[in-house]
């Protein structure tokens, strides 16, 4: 197909406005693409941790609560991870407005995989929809930066930090779309719903790509014919294999799920420690930028703990609000997914003060501080919790949600830290033609910590909750006190 024209390019990003991108209908196409996607996210990320806990008799897979809580923690992780390959496509293959597109178009598929009763189509439909997001989310920032070019370090953190806060409106609302229908209707309706909302995602990034300056250019480093034509075959064997596989496990009644999550928890590990490695040693980085990525270990290493703990918001976050929150209003239960879109409602509520913050702060306060305040933040959400656990472990009767909400309000404010502030500095540290694997390497970090953290809630069901939260805080806080006594490398 004929890609559309390009507009001419924005005056640069340092003489604007950050709220002037607002009028930009490059700001809207791309906001309505992310919030229909944040959409889907939430709405499914909502119904995930209560539908694997529910009996077979609701409807349920009846899985025990650790094993439910290491799906969840292996499902983010998963489409962190394939935001690695998902950055190299977009930078070497596609570009990232076909990267864009294609990941969409991934996405809706396996929430309509999802909406369909069987296991089988479950699990197919969260495998396609964590590929689709990696394929999505690391090229989004790419062209988001590549619209306010010229911008500095406080215009760019700030406008991230907008751009955060303007998808946060579907981010609240999925869960209350798709946690009514799940938990009382049916749950593969509520999964429907989330494949409806990024269905609109896709028809309105489509309408709205004239707007885009990627538009209509290639990958930044295109590979060469032979190169691709090679990729293609690989790609051909590996999809046949894939099948294959599917079509053996299938046959002989599934693999056990503990053994498969463990696995992949590993491989979570290794393939971040790999890819650090071989991106250092790649003959296309010269010495100084070989020297960047090297001081961006020191913004990946927190990010792996803040996102482990983040990880959980959909998983022992879920199981607090189920178990030990009071929910009866007036005659009425409120479902537990609710809870889900308190985090959304606190990002939106706070963004515009972050990134005003941003903006009057500027370089005044180095990356390594700013994450160690995220870190604290993470701390408070968790002890704050473990607080909570531990009166329903004393008293035996249910805490009042305003425990959770403090909870979900601290981690919002860590996020508005290790989201912006990372993705802000990802960009600045990019090597050129190198931007969207670096955003994958951003989200290595995510990837990493979420396998970790989906690994160690398992321990729900061998220690006490509260014991378990307060071992994250405490974690989070020495972390904390690291990057606190560092000025940031980059």
């Amino acid at each position: 197909t004929t890609a559309p024209d390009l507009p001419p390019s924005p005056p640069d990003g340092a003489g604007q406005s950050v709220w002037s991108m607002f009028r930009e209908r490059w700001f809207s196409t791309l906001f309505l693409t992310d919030m229909w996607e944040r959409f889907s996210f939430y709405g499914m990320q909502a119904l995930l941790f209560l539908y694997a806990t529910a009996p077979a008799s609701r409807g349920g897979l009846g899985m025990s609560d650790g094993t439910a809580a290491a799906l969840f923690g292996l499902y983010i992780s998963a489409s962190f991870l394939a935001a690695m390959p998902g950055g190299w496509l977009g930078d070497r293959v596609l570009g990232t407005y076909r990267a864009m597109l294609y990941g969409a178009l991934i996405i809706a598929a396996g929430h309509y995989c999802m909406a369909f009763p069987t296991e089988q189509a479950f699990f197919t439909g969260l495998f396609l929809v964590a590929c689709g997001t990696g394929l999505l989310k690391p090229n989004l920032p790419v062209m988001f930066d590549q619209m306010k070019p010229g911008a500095d370090s406080g215009q760019r953190q700030a406008a991230f930090s907008l751009f955060y806060m303007s998808i946060q409106v579907s981010a609240l609302l999925g869960p209350l779309v798709t946690g009514l229908l799940g938990e009382h209707v049916d749950w593969h309706l509520g999964f429907g719903a989330a494949a409806v909302g990024m269905t609109f995602g896709v028809l309105q990034y489509v309408r709205g790509a004239p707007s885009l300056r990627g538009a209509r250019t290639g990958p930044g480093r295109p590979l060469s014919p032979a190169a691709r034509s090679l990729l293609v075959r690989r790609a051909g064997v590996g999809a046949v294999v894939l099948v294959a596989l599917y079509a053996t496990v299938t046959a002989i009644g599934g693999l056990p799920l503990r053994p498969v999550l463990a696995l992949c928890g590993l491989a979570c590990l290794v393939i971040p420690i790999h890819y650090f490695r071989r991106m250092l040693r790649t003959e296309a980085l010269d010495t100084a930028q070989r020297s960047r990525v090297r001081g961006y270990v020191r913004v990946f290493v927190p990010s792996v703990l803040f996102w482990a703990m983040y990880g959980q918001l959909g998983s022992v976050f879920s199981l607090f609000a189920r178990e030990h929150t009071e929910r009866d209003v007036a005659g009425f239960t409120v479902p537990a997914s609710w809870f889900q879109s308190a985090h959304p409602l606190f990002l939106l509520a706070l963004a515009p003060l972050f990134a005003w913050l941003w903006l009057r702060v500027g370089r005044r306060l180095p990356t390594g501080r700013k994450f160690a305040v995220g870190l604290v933040c993470a701390a408070l959400g968790f002890a704050v919790l473990a607080a909570g656990a531990r009166l329903v472990e004393n008293g035996g009767a249910p805490v009042s949600p305003f425990w959770l909400l403090a909870a979900f309000l601290f981690m919002t404010c860590g996020e508005l830290v290790f989201g912006p502030v990372g993705l802000s500095t990802t960009a600045e540290s990019s090597p050129e033609g190198h931007g969207s694997r670096m955003m994958g390497l951003f989200y290595l970090g995510a990837a990493l910590g979420a396998g970790l953290g989906g690994q160690l809630a398992q321990l729900v069901e061998v220690v006490p909750l509260w014991t378990y939260l307060a071992g994250f805080a405490v974690a989070a806080v020495l972390m904390g006190l690291v990057p606190a006594g560092r000025r940031a490398p980059l």
